[in-house]
């Protein structure tokens, strides 16, 4: 079962949300939203990035090196910790958070992450725009949509003129404080100042 955003969660009790994150501002669109859900829910929150080496698993099966392999998983959690930065900040206090890489492709990878009664699956949704990015991440969301084996809810990524992206990435963790107690961000989002208030118990996130 597929939602879109703006559809109610239909499901009477989400217990857990996992949303699934590669950096791009359609899935920062997502974790924003799945957090909050899980704030709302009260349920835990599962953030998973999947990666692959950059020469395909194939041809790494032919020259395998467990260095360059290394070195692309310990980017992968680094992109994953960074996406909590860009899209909330930092990793919510008040909230269960898993960070989880895994070395698959990304339809599979949710597919097997989003596997308890009970869990709620965000994925983002490239916008309207840009040939490219919709050949790149249309066919996971469809694999995704298509064979889940519980509720999908899509968020969609802005839609940006041309060159914006660019811009945004480049400066997407300069910060200009606005005398509020908050910083205001580049990509338009805000990042709270820290305050006890209103916080509940926090439970270590683990890579």
């Amino acid at each position: 079962m597929s939602e879109s955003l703006n559809a109610p969660v239909s499901q009477e009790s989400v217990r857990r949300v996992v949303v699934g994150v590669s950096g791009s501002l359609a899935s920062l669109a997502a974790l924003r939203y799945a957090t909050a859900l899980a704030r709302r829910e009260s349920a835990p929150l599962l953030a998973v990035l999947a990666w692959e080496p950059p020469e395909g698993e194939a041809l790494y099966a032919r020259r395998p090196d467990r260095d360059w392999a290394r070195l692309w998983g310990d980017d992968a959690r680094n992109r994953l910790r960074s996406a909590f930065a860009d899209a909330l900040g930092a990793a919510p206090e008040d909230l269960a958070v898993e960070r989880r890489t895994v070395r698959a492709a990304p339809a599979a990878a949710l597919r097997a992450a989003a596997d308890r009664p009970g869990d709620l699956l965000v994925v983002g949704a490239a916008s309207r725009r840009g040939s490219l990015a919709r050949l790149r991440r249309r066919p996971v969301l469809r694999a995704v949509q298509g064979r889940a084996v519980c509720p999908v809810v899509t968020v969609p990524g802005p839609v940006l003129r041309p060159g914006e992206a660019r811009v945004l990435r480049g400066n997407a963790r300069a910060s200009v404080p606005d005398g509020t107690g908050t910083e205001a961000r580049a990509d338009g989002g805000r990042r709270a100042g820290r305050s006890d208030e209103g916080r509940g118990t926090r439970t270590a996130s683990r890579d």
